[in-house]
């Protein structure tokens, strides 16, 4: 057999890091892939802080997790770093923290110690003026500043990491970045960050069946979890779990799917509640599905193309649930956004989906027509026209039979009352 000539073609580091910088990450999710790697360290707690400070503004996201050691950090701070990821780390490329860093500034720097019993602390750089500079792949020990005294100050005497980003290019305006605006600006990132960590994380910081729980703050404020199911308030209604095996490829998992009923405004416990659930994108677009990747909320809001957004389904929620072995069928994105519901899962789940919207519906309108009436057959006072009744009849039975299992049975009987007796199946609600 012939040998075949080969050539080693190194990319210009100075170019591709250029172009990394560009993997879609805005300033919230690029921290939450950082807290990603606390919490895959073991962290108790992680604190995030955003300081302005003009054109020396930085951050810090700091951990109490395990640490590395000196190679382990200089590998982490390689560009696909050559690690192998358990069943429920939330990294995936070996990209997260070099391009979540540099997304946002031109230098980071990780401060980590090990182990408590040896009190070695070792800090690493990555700076793009100097790659660009030499235009070579390099990782430096940077200089002692203040800065780097202030994350071993948070490092404490314990193991965990700390990393700073410097150089914020990408979040401070190009002009002034030393003015009010630019002061604004930050707050405003310290704001969206908290809401965009307590909707991400909101399972590890509930605390997770297997006993995990993750305590994390923004400048000093506890991040409290949003949970988009309201599993404190009474009128809230799961309809029953189902489960689904996929197989794509070589890739095969399970993927888990719930579905909840929120209460229309009038049930809810408190209003003060009712607008917190709403969401940081408002009820309508808030309802939809919750995309979890190991626990981790992933994507959320709309129906993936099963349906549209529609201003009668908004307290339909739905999470579906799938591990890091079905990475592959969901083509999770670099910065762990955006994900594909792949065909067979999203032709298997529709069913389900128009079921739980059908239920909301029913809520939606029942609550419009009499107010805290609970959503069953018989409840409540007889609204104020005939019409109104049957409607509300015809979606009580659809409500009913998804409840009871005999769904198919309903659509069969319905079929003939639409043939037989159109005007009927219109007066209930039930013509399509």
């Amino acid at each position: 057999m012939t040998a075949r000539r080969t050539y080693e073609v190194t990319p210009s580091a100075a170019r591709l890091t250029r172009s990394l910088r560009d993997v879609g990450y805005d300033f919230p999710a690029a921290v939450a892939d950082l807290v990603d790697n606390s919490v895959s360290a073991g962290a108790a707690h992680v604190q995030v802080i955003i300081e302005f400070d003009g054109v020396d503004s930085r951050v810090f996201i700091a951990d109490d997790g395990i640490g590395m050691s000196e190679n382990a950090l200089v590998e982490a701070l390689r560009f696909g770093s050559r690690r192998t990821y358990e069943a429920t780390d939330l990294g995936r490329y070996g990209l997260g923290l070099k391009t979540a860093s540099l997304s946002q500034g031109k230098s980071v720097t990780v401060v980590t110690r090990r182990s408590v019993s040896v009190d070695r602390v070792f800090v690493r750089e990555l700076n793009l003026d100097l790659i660009e500079e030499l235009d070579e792949w390099l990782v430096v020990a940077p200089k002692r500043s203040a800065d780097i005294d202030r994350a071993r100050e948070l490092l404490g005497d314990s193991a965990g990491t700390v990393v700073l980003w410097r150089l914020l290019d990408r979040v401070l305006p190009e002009k002034r970045p030393e003015g009010g605006w630019a002061r604004r600006r930050i707050d405003t990132y310290a704001r969206r960050t908290a809401e965009h960590l307590a909707v991400v994380f909101h399972r590890f910081l509930e605390g997770l069946p297997d006993g995990r729980k993750v305590a994390i703050s923004v400048n000093g404020e506890k991040v409290r979890p949003w949970n988009p199911f309201a599993p404190g308030e009474e009128h809230c209604r799961e309809l029953p779990a189902q489960r689904f095996e996929i197989t794509v490829g070589d890739a095969s998992g399970t993927a888990r799917l719930r579905r909840f009923v929120l209460p229309a405004r009038t049930q809810f416990s408190s209003q003060d509640e009712f607008e917190r659930l709403s969401g940081p994108l408002n009820w309508n677009r808030q309802q939809g599905l919750y995309v979890y990747r190991a626990d981790r909320l992933v994507q959320w809001g709309g129906w993936a193309g099963i349906r549209g957004i529609d201003e009668h389904t908004k307290l339909a929620r739905a999470s579906l649930d799938f591990d890091t072995s079905l990475d592959p069928v969901f083509n999770i994105n670099v910065s762990k956004m955006r994900v594909s519901i792949p065909p067979q899962l999203r032709q298997m789940i529709a069913t389900s989906v128009n079921e739980l919207c059908l239920a909301a519906n029913a809520a939606y309108r029942r609550s419009s027509a009499r107010g805290n009436m609970p959503l069953h057959l018989g409840a409540g006072q007889p609204s104020s026209t005939p019409s109104a009744d049957l409607s509300l009849a015809g979606l009580a039975l659809r409500s009913a039979a998804m409840q009871s299992g005999h769904y198919d049975a309903l659509e069969s009987i319905l079929a003939i009352i639409r043939r037989d007796a159109p005007q009927i199946a219109t007066a209930l609600g039930l013509a399509s």
